[in-house]
């Protein structure tokens, strides 16, 4: 299959709806994408059912027979690749074995670098772009956003400080011009071959911020400590839900001989840990819920000691509230507040749901709204007196 075949099938689907975010191939069923959280239907190209050979023609397509790839794909049952739609779109595609089929999903990437203002996020995170070392880290499940809320970071940096600055990624998403700041984006497999490795070496490339797409293994998590240690700016992800899951997987990573030296070295670093999810928003569209944890005094000793009763992360950061630390549960009170998301999505994504259901009463009732659906309760004024025998 020609390029302009598959480009012209790839913009198609693209067109197909909109907020598209991610296109899927699969065998069994039609061409797919994914608008606002949900998985539609592409009615054209007109296929019901797509064939094993046609979806694998496709993902073999979209490697465009690069060697390394189709080695880890034959190897390890899968694989990520670039694929440029030009003039259209670009997209971060995995191509991946199932029951004996090669599928496809292509995550679209933006074009254009979102500013922290743009996409409404909290405003500690233009704190954060001030750092000037340390580790920051974005935290969450695959397609919550992370890569967004970090290329924010970079791009509120590259507006205000002239500092080189080298990114590890697989692949590039994020394609940042130069203004002030100098980028050198590096991509794993055509550049480097192993995050540990590229980390390694951009420690002899005499960066300021280095961005880590993801803290993959004890080895990267090491060398990201030195590097933080040693005054650079590190910024990276994991696939965590919360704060305190960050710090215990981080730690976990370890040998528990290690425990103490990381626990020590991970309260020097640490700054701030953002965890975010993506909720189903109003009227169509998704909004993005953070949980956010500066590293205080209290953290840093937490991260030494261990959680304790009346000591642990979450309630260090409810405490923190008024230094713009916010937990995810009175996050998603006050998007229930701004009416973004309803009362039902409030109580489906909450860490805990009593505690989003209390601070949904309490907005009810100074709105003057009903909080229960039970009425005409009255007082048993006769409970507990004697009974007369008629």
């Amino acid at each position: 299959m020609r390029k302009q075949e598959i480009d012209y099938i790839l913009g198609k689907m693209l067109d197909s709806h909109d907020n598209v975010s991610d296109l899927n191939i699969t065998v069994g069923k039609p061409f797919q994408v994914e608008s606002s959280g949900q998985l539609l239907t592409v009615l054209s190209p007109p296929f019901s059912e797509l064939t094993p050979f046609q979806t694998e023609i496709l993902a073999l397509n979209l490697i465009n027979q690069d060697r390394r790839l189709t080695e880890i794909l034959v190897r390890e049952g899968s694989c990520d690749a670039s694929y440029e739609l030009p003039g259209k779109a670009r997209f971060r595609a995995n191509i991946f074995s199932q029951r004996g089929n090669y599928s496809a999903v292509l995550r679209k990437l933006e074009t254009q670098i979102p500013t922290i203002d743009q996409m409404s996020l909290p405003k500690v995170f233009h704190k954060m772009a001030g750092e000037l070392n340390g580790i920051i880290l974005i935290t969450g499940a695959t397609g919550s956003g992370k890569t967004t809320s970090l290329a924010t970071i970079l791009n509120e940096i590259n507006e205000t400080r002239s500092v080189h600055i080298i990114t590890l990624e697989d692949p590039v998403e994020f394609q940042h011009p130069h203004k002030k700041a100098t980028f050198n984006q590096r991509e794993l497999g055509h550049d480097f071959d192993t995050f540990a490795n590229g980390l390694r070496a951009a420690l002899r490339q005499a960066p300021k911020v280095i961005l880590v797409g993801e803290m993959r293994d004890r080895e990267s998590v090491e060398i990201a400590m030195s590097a933080a240690e040693t005054g650079h700016l590190v910024l990276s992800t994991l696939h965590t839900v919360d704060a305190g899951s960050t710090i215990n997987r981080i730690i976990g990573m370890f040998a528990s001989e290690e425990e103490n030296q990381i626990r020590v070295r991970l309260s020097d670093t640490i700054r701030w840990i953002v965890c975010q999810r993506l909720l189903p928003k109003v009227g169509g569209g998704r909004v993005a819920a953070f949980e956010v944890m500066q590293a205080n005094l209290r953290v840093r000793d937490t991260i030494l000691h261990g959680e304790s009763e009346g000591k642990t992360f979450r309630e260090i950061i409810e405490g923190g509230a008024a230094f713009g630390m916010t937990t995810f549960d009175n996050d998603i009170v006050g998007l229930y507040e701004k009416g973004l998301i309803t009362e039902e999505t409030a109580l489906s994504y909450a860490t805990t749901r009593g505690v989003v259901g209390r601070g949904i009463d309490r907005l009810k009732s100074s709105r003057g709204e009903a909080t229960t659906e039970i009425e005409d309760l009255q007082v048993d004024q006769d409970y507990g007196k004697p009974r007369r025998n008629l």
